[in-house]
């Protein structure tokens, strides 16, 4: 099993993987909400970035928050609070668990 925080995935297959243009994606990175892992020209992917940046699509999609309003918020709030995440999705979120969430402190919520 690879971990969820090795890059492996090119721009190509995480944006099949999304179901998006790379461009999308190249867009996210100029502005700032991703970070691709770069090899020369090549940029790998994590699945943690797959992730992070299905919750992106999901905030602007889904509930209509703009690119500049994303950046704004997250520099006030972490991203679970923006998109207003089910627990179940939360439990799944690299970021959520990351920031020292745990199963236990998730049920508590």
């Amino acid at each position: 099993m690879i971990a969820d925080n090795k890059a492996i995935f090119t721009i190509g297959t995480a944006a099949k993987m999304l179901e998006v243009h790379p461009r999308t994606l190249r867009i996210y990175e100029r502005e700032k909400l991703i970070r691709p892992q770069r090899k020369g020209q090549w940029r790998y992917y994590t699945m943690d970035d797959i992730k992070w940046i299905q919750c992106l699509r999901d905030m602007i999609h889904e509930h209509g928050i703009s690119i500049a309003a994303i950046k704004k918020l997250l520099r006030y709030t972490p991203c679970w609070n923006i998109a207003d995440c089910p627990p179940e999705k939360q439990k799944q979120c690299t970021a959520f668990l990351t920031n020292g969430l745990t199963q236990d402190k998730i049920a508590d919520k």
